[in-house]
């Protein structure tokens, strides 16, 4: 019998070739798909993978399977790129992801405002008035890079945009519109497009692969054309096409506050500001209004305002331009997109001056009026708290990342980080896919790792995934900054209360302007709160709260910007992993909403801990790095961190022939202390002969932090005969922490089949049913 299993399983693979590619994929095993991979099938016009959205996520992830060797295009249903500010804060994390894309964080670091003008948060009648508290939200330590190589970031969304397309054209990308791109109609889509004006209005699933319908306008007329793909990446936003065109819903707590997002220039503002009080958030309340202004850019003058909204009472054209028929009001559907947009002509948006209540309602929070202002936009949102049943569909060929996936309340800025670190791990599994080097069962390892396996209230805390993580702590930030008007007796759940009974309630009954008169009424007599006459010191209300509020600051209990143990201290629980063998360790923190400090591990699922490193060269040159450095941001592949023991060693050799084996690339790094006696000679080349797919590191010692010991396998809580496996994402696959015990070759062939969801090349093939 098995002398004639080559034959036969020839004649297996020729019928799944005429049956197709796409169900072949799915159940042949590891051994086929290393024959045959997507990238094969593009020739044909049918991409790999297909993103749609083409925001921070979809760009992001774009160029991370590009660096990987992934064919992809990109599809964007606005015909130009958003100038709102939109997001603005990156946290650590996030900016070292965009270490590995060729400068980007170095570029981010030098563009955006110095640090000392964004690092407080301020608390203010007015921006002219009286300061009631400040927060400083950075920390000697955060200056330090102990924990990470590179510091946050305050930069505009549509700042990084500008230089992930950037990026993109560095890498070959286009981006077309569809009125200017004459084979739009008869061409196939190709490989690094981006096309603007393409809305997703279809997606039909057959057995070979996606067919995406996408509709635009070219010379005035609606075209349709269709795309083919294998992967579908929906990358779309909040009110993702993908999402619900897949059918899959959104739990969570809906429609959590309604505002209206106002951006706005004036460079008399930005320099006042930056003489006199620099921050990045100023959370005003006086008698007259209520709102928070986000200073994007202290020097260019650049802003926007955050200001509660409260519809149908309270109505748009409220904010519009006083000569009405100046301006462009666009309506877009809030099923697309969830919000509506007032823009003006870029042509005449400098010859004239916006008036109304937008104006007003400025002058008012600042104090005092400003001769240069300038309103760009206007835009109306919802605030959710919300994550989609499920990130993966359609037998693991569509995909939800960013927006699409969970919606976060702005507060600590998870939504765009989150989403960032959506497209950083799932880029390597899509590129193993497309490559041979796993089957599609490792998408579920995203779904899994990134959004919990089961939804449950958010009041109850379940630390099973990263999204309902992140939802949580957005909520509890969310949550705190409500604290402080409510210590000011403006309770935000008391107004939409009031809303309420007013739109749903008794209130219902009475005409449109009389609900509007009252809604003012009651509004205008909860203001009173914050008039000088109660908020002071010699009154005995307003001595007590400003007390209570001055412990609120002090205890860290008001709206944080940094959240080290979340952001970096993150940990996968199951996955794309091997979990370490005693389960106690499975129980997780509850994230608190306030700050608190990042204590590294080797733990599987965790991030790759950071640590400066001497990285030493056949040639005796040296270099320094960071040990988040030594994962490849070209290739899919993983990495073996061992001390230069005699055990340690053994293990590379088993886990470089298992790698091979398994078709994956795998280096292995020997990390020397840095107390290496410096007669002995620092050199793996005769330990690990004849592999040459290593490197030879030493430790960097610095001064670190009470919770960072000094030595790396310290750090990793794990002694130097351990060894740590890391993926292509920079998170930790397999650890042991004392060295194996068994046959190494076995060890490193259960860890690699159960990270890559694939049996070894030398076990049996199973059966395969057509």
């Amino acid at each position: 019998m098995a002398a004639h299993l080559p034959v036969s399983r020839e004649f297996h693979f020729l019928a799944m070739e005429v049956l197709g590619f796409f169900r072949m994929f799915r159940t042949m095993p590891y051994q086929y798909t290393q024959k045959r991979g997507f990238s094969e099938v593009s020739r044909n016009g049918v991409f790999p993978v297909l993103i749609v959205g083409a925001g921070p996520v979809g760009l992001v992830l774009s160029i991370l399977l590009t660096k990987l060797g992934v064919k992809c295009a990109v599809l964007e249903k606005s015909k130009t790129f958003s100038k709102h500010p939109q997001a603005h804060f990156i946290n650590n994390r996030s900016m070292e992801v965009f270490r590995k894309l060729d400068g980007l964080a170095d570029e981010i670091q030098k563009s955006q405002p110095p640090v000392d003008l964004w690092r407080k948060f301020i608390y203010c009648t007015s921006l002219y008035g009286s300061v009631l508290g400040s927060v400083d939200h950075m920390q000697p330590e955060d200056f330090k890079q102990v924990v990470s190589p590179i510091s946050v970031a305050h930069f505009s969304q549509y700042k990084l945009t500008a230089l992930l397309l950037k990026q993109l054209e560095n890498l070959s990308f286009r981006v077309h519109n569809c009125e200017g791109w004459e084979g739009l109609n008869h061409g196939h889509v190709r490989e690094k497009q981006i096309l603007m004006g393409h809305e997703c209005v279809s997606i039909d699933a057959t057995d070979d692969w996606i067919n995406v319908t996408a509709s635009f306008l070219k010379e005035g007329k609606c075209m349709k054309r269709n795309i083919q793909c294998s992967i579908l990446v929906g990358a779309d936003g909040a009110g993702s096409t993908v999402r619900k065109l897949a059918g899959i819903t959104m739990k969570g707590e809906e429609d959590l506050q309604k505002l209206v997002s106002i951006h706005f220039l004036s460079k008399e503002l930005g320099q006042y500001l930056l003489n006199e009080r620099p921050g990045m958030l100023f959370f005003i309340f006086n008698t007259e209004a209520i709102g928070v202004l986000v200073a994007h850019d202290l020097k260019q003058g650049e802003f926007v305002l955050q200001t509660p909204f409260y519809p149908p009472q309270q109505s748009l054209h409220d904010f519009s331009p006083e000569d009405k028929h100046q301006s462009q009001v666009e309506r877009i559907s809030r099923s697309q997109s969830q919000y509506y947009t007032i823009c003006c002509p870029i042509s005449d948006r400098h010859a004239r001056r916006l008036g109304g209540v937008c104006e007003k309602l400025i002058f008012k929070l600042v104090g005092q009026e400003l001769v240069d202002i300038d309103v760009i936009d206007i835009k109306p949102w919802v605030m959710h708290a919300e994550v989609a049943e499920k990130f993966v569909s359609c037998d693991n060929r569509i995909l939800l990342a960013g927006d699409a996936a969970h919606r976060f309340p702005p507060a600590g800025g998870f939504g765009m980080n989150t989403g960032i670190q959506d497209a950083h791990n799932l880029a390597w599994k899509l590129a193993s896919l497309v490559k041979g080097i796993a089957p599609s069962s490792i998408l579920h390892t995203y779904d899994t790792e990134r959004r919990p396996l089961k939804l449950r209230h958010f009041d109850e805390f379940y630390c099973c995934q990263i999204a309902i993580f992140n939802t949580e702590l957005s909520i509890q930030n969310f949550r705190a900054a409500m604290a402080v008007p409510a210590t000011l007796g403006l309770d935000p759940t008391v107004a939409n209360s009031v809303h309420q009974v007013i739109t749903n309630g008794i209130g219902s009954i009475l005409p449109s302007g009389l609900q509007r008169a009252v809604l003012d009424g009651i509004f205008t007599i909860g203001r009173a709160q914050v008039s000088e006459s109660l908020l002071n010191e010699k009154n005995p209300i307003g001595s007590f709260r400003l007390a209570k509020l001055r412990r609120i600051f002090e205890e860290g209990k008001s709206l944080q910007l940094q959240f080290p143990a979340e952001d970096l201290g993150f940990r996968y629980l199951k996955g794309a992993l091997v979990p370490d063998s005693d389960s106690a360790q499975d129980a997780l923190e509850a994230p608190t909403g306030h700050r608190r400090d990042y204590i590294p591990t080797g733990a599987p699922g965790s991030r790759l801990p950071h640590m400066n490193v001497r990285l030493l060269s056949n040639l005796t040159s040296e270099e320094i790095c960071s040990t988040l450095d030594l994962v490849s941001g070209d290739k899919v592949q993983f990495l073996l961190i061992i001390a230069p023991v005699k055990e340690s060693y053994q293990l590379a050799h088993a886990a470089l022939k298992v790698a091979e084996e398994f078709k994956v690339s795998a280096k292995v790094c020997v990390m020397w202390p840095s107390n290496t006696d410096t007669g002995v000679e620092i050199s793996s080349a005769g330990a690990l002969m004849p592999w040459e797919s290593y490197v030879d590191l030493v430790e960097v010692e610095v001064k670190r932090s009470s919770t960072v010991k000094s030595s790396w396998w310290d750090m990793c809580q794990m002694t130097d005969k351990g060894a740590i496996l890391v993926r292509p994402d920079e998170h930790i696959a397999w650890r042991v922490k004392t060295g194996i015990v068994g046959d190494p070759i076995l060890e490193m062939q259960r860890v690699f089949s159960a990270i890559l969801g694939v049996k070894s090349s030398t076990a049996p093939l199973p059966h395969t049913h057509i």
